[in-house]
Parts: C-alpha cells; structure tokens; sequence
C-alpha cells in the first residue's frame, strides 16, 4: 500500500468526568505506517527499544517485532529472536526490560509439533544489550487448558492477564496472580468493579499497583465498540469502579491494547478508528486517498500525552 508523507494529528478538548482536557493524539511511530494490522506495545523504561504485534488481515501470522531508538529516530521493525513460527502477541517487557513476557499457541517444548491454547510464555536476558534466552513456559497455575492473554507485570511481579476460562463472570475476564516468595499463586478474578458479563481484556497495571487499564466491550457508559477504562485500587487492595477514558482516546471504534510510560505520562493505545470523508467517495483519487490514510479502520497504534493523577480523582 502506498503511504503519504504526512503527520497525523489532532487535538480534542472534553468536558465530563474528568474535567477539561485537551487530548492530543499521534501515531505512536513513523515506521509503522506500511503495516496495516498493528496491536501491542511495550518499551523499555529509557525508551529506546519497542516492542509490538504486527498481524496478517485475518491473524493467519502474527509475529512479535522490535524496534530500536536511534538518534534520528526508530529503526524500521524486525522480528524478535523468539517469534516467527507460531501465532505470537502481546509482548510486555518487566519494569527492569530483562523479560519479557508474551502470549502463544506453540507446543510446550521443541519436540512437539501440534499447537495447543494460548499461554503466557516469557523470555529473559542478562542485561539490556543481551540476546533473549529461550522461551519459557510459565506453567501452572497460571497457565491452564483454557486461555491465557495479555500479560502485565507491576513492579513487585504481580501478574494480571486476561482468562477466558469458566470461572469468568462472563465472556473474558481480567484475572490477578500474586508473587509470593518467588512462586505465582492461583490466579483470581478481579472484582466486580472491574469484570462483568461481557468481555473485560487487555489490561496494564501501573508499576506500583495503584491503577489498572483495561479493555471493556460495548458497555452502557462507552463510545461504542470497545472502550479503554481506568480503575484506581485503594490501601486495602480494592479496585474503584471502573470508569472509561475520554472522547478523543476512546472512539465509537474498537480502543484497546493500552500501555503507558509512565515517567513521560503518554498513553500508546491500538485503534480502529476511521476518519472516512463524511461527503463520501467520489473519485479514484479521494478513495486511493483514504485507503492510503493512517485512520482508515486498520488497527494502528496511537499515542497521546494524559495526566494520569487527572485520571485517578475518584
């Protein structure tokens, strides 16, 4: 597809919830124009190294890829040591950059050759210049028969992800696995707050535990389609009522996948959103145009800077 040289971006003022704020939102990164299906991010704490899902249109192929930061900006992508043969997604690196836990269907061990259900999985590295090791399964419990997805480490190693096994309230549920004494303990689903009936994924979890992000879909109080929503966890452990971001991050279009760097305050974000010309399409030129556009309906990531403190006034 062919890409036009130019710099999305827009500015939207809101006033709700959370008061006025000006939200500004960007690609996340020039290099990712050519592709299509875009979904995931995460970086390294200095912000020099990414890494992020890029997709087949129908999810046939789905290959983890990284990024450095040079001077002159970020390299174009390449696929990660460990990635490339089985369906791959949903990198997040530890707070520290020296693992990085991920999603796949790939056998347990080389000698397998038949795919099984997704698990969490993870790689580590000696510093941050080291290759990764081999992946490993992180097993039971928080690995099942059913799936697991969407992996986030606070700092402390507390694991949240997305289950979709039959102890969900609904559909697929944001579930907790503390690290005890070196070991995960049975997972268990986050409260009502959080989950419900319908689909709850995708989830950060800031480095200190005080607030989660996560994916919520169609709900009564969202823009429609799938919506990202905060919720601030209090000194006894217990998760507010969960509340969804602002027009501008969430769209009438599927918002998922967030991830934030936290010591910069930016939000980077996956979007389906569409911007298609509301006189419609009336020639080759404005249809090439579109198709060519970065807010044309494909997933792409976006980023915008937030005022998380903002965000987490109950």
């Amino acid at each position: 597809m062919r890409i036009n040289p130019f710099v999305f971006l827009f500015v939207i003022v809101v006033t709700g919830a959370f008061g006025q704020t000006e939200i500004s939102v960007s690609p996340a990164m020039d290099v990712l124009k050519e592709f299509d299906k875009i979904r995931d991010f995460t970086q390294t704490k200095a912000g020099d190294e990414a890494y992020f899902t890029i997709q087949s249109a129908n999810e046939e192929v789905s290959i983890i890829t990284v990024s450095q930061k040079q001077e002159n900006g970020w390299e174009s992508p390449r696929i990660a040591s460990f990635s490339g043969v089985y369906k791959d997604l949903e990198p997040f690196l530890s707070p520290n950059g020296l693992k990085l836990y991920f999603v796949s269907n790939r056998p347990l061990d080389n000698t397998g050759a038949e795919i099984k259900d997704f698990d969490i999985w993870f790689v580590e590295r000696n510093d941050l210049k080291a290759s990764w090791s081999e992946p490993v399964n992180m097993g039971v419990p928080v690995n099942s028969e059913h799936n697991e997805f969407y992996p986030a480490v606070a700092k402390n190693g507390n694991l949240y992800f997305t289950y979709d096994g039959p102890t969900t309230m609904g559909r697929d549920d944001i579930f907790f696995s503390k690290l005890e004494n070196g070991n995960y303990q049975s997972p268990e689903g986050l409260s009502a707050n959080i989950n419900s009936e319908g689909f709850e994924y995708n989830a950060y979890i800031s480095q200190d535990e005080s607030y989660l992000l996560f994916g919520g879909y169609n709900r009564e109080d969202g823009q429609g389609s799938g919506d990202i929503y905060i919720s601030t966890r209090n000194k006894n452990g217990e998760w507010s009522k969960a509340r969804p971001l602002p027009p501008g991050i969430n769209s009438r279009h599927m918002d998922y996948c967030p991830f934030v760097d936290e010591d910069n305050q930016i939000l980077y974000f996956t979007s389906r959103r569409s911007s298609s010309p509301k006189t419609g399409i009336k020639s080759m030129d404005s249809l090439s145009k579109f198709l060519d556009s970065y807010e044309n309906g494909n997933s792409r990531l976006y980023k915008t800077k937030i005022n998380i403190d903002a965000l987490m006034v109950n």
